[in-house]
């Protein structure tokens, strides 16, 4: 599941950062919102979590102008805001759900299990007509065979999946999988990939030279 976080609280961005990853959703993230609604044009994602109140573009306006586009991604609005008519507001404009700060992890849990339930995501994602990954249980079924898959792996192959027939330099991969904080070597990534195209076939996740990677689509 693919989410992305809109939030200018610099501390509260950094535990939601890390317990989304943990949580092994492909994330991505900024805290202006400006900058989220050029990543949101240009971007495909199952969920947003959006701050109402951050610089330049608010919340409220960035979903209203997805919303005007007919973009009918789900969105869970986090804000300070208390009052009703915030609430009401935040629904009329196609919001999903709303949590009020301060919250406990596992509430933001719940909801996002229960936005899941809702728009019926599943675990699973068809490759091709023989290969399919169950993001959940991190595997990779093949044929007959069952391939368990490690974490960022699973990761790895998501945001491939969801860039189908582009170019992907390393640093775009890293930036988008993983946190600041945890950010590996080139050489740890491309073991990651050496190990999924050993899997899926060398042929079916392309080596640019001198670039990145292509995953291609049949």
């Amino acid at each position: 599941m693919r989410v992305f976080l809109l939030e200018d609280d610099e501390l509260l961005f950094e535990i939601l950062e890390e317990f989304l990853l943990e949580k092994g959703y492909c994330l991505r993230a900024c805290c202006d919102g400006l900058e989220a609604e050029e990543i949101l044009l240009s971007e495909k994602f199952d969920l947003l979590l959006l701050d109402v109140q951050v610089p330049s573009l608010s919340g409220f306006e960035l979903l209203q102008n997805l919303r005007a586009l007919r973009n009918k991604t789900p969105a869970i609005f986090i804000t300070a805001l208390d009052n009703s008519k915030d609430l009401k507001y935040a629904f009329e404009i196609g919001g999903d759900d709303y949590i009020k700060k301060p919250f406990d992890l596992d509430e933001l849990e719940a909801r996002i299990e229960n936005i899941k339930r809702l728009y019926h995501f599943s675990s699973f994602i068809e490759i091709s007509k023989d290969c399919t990954l169950d993001r959940e249980n991190l595997i990779l079924i093949k044929e007959q065979d069952t391939i368990p898959l490690t974490q960022k792996e699973s990761q790895i192959l998501q945001y491939f999946l969801n860039h189908p027939n582009q170019i992907i330099s390393i640093e775009e991969m890293i930036a988008n999988i993983w946190s600041y904080q945890s950010m590996p070597s080139e050489n740890t990534l491309r073991s990651y990939i050496k190990n999924l195209r050993k899997y899926l076939g060398f042929e079916r996740i392309e080596n640019i030279k001198g670039v990145g990677y292509r995953f291609k689509r049949i």
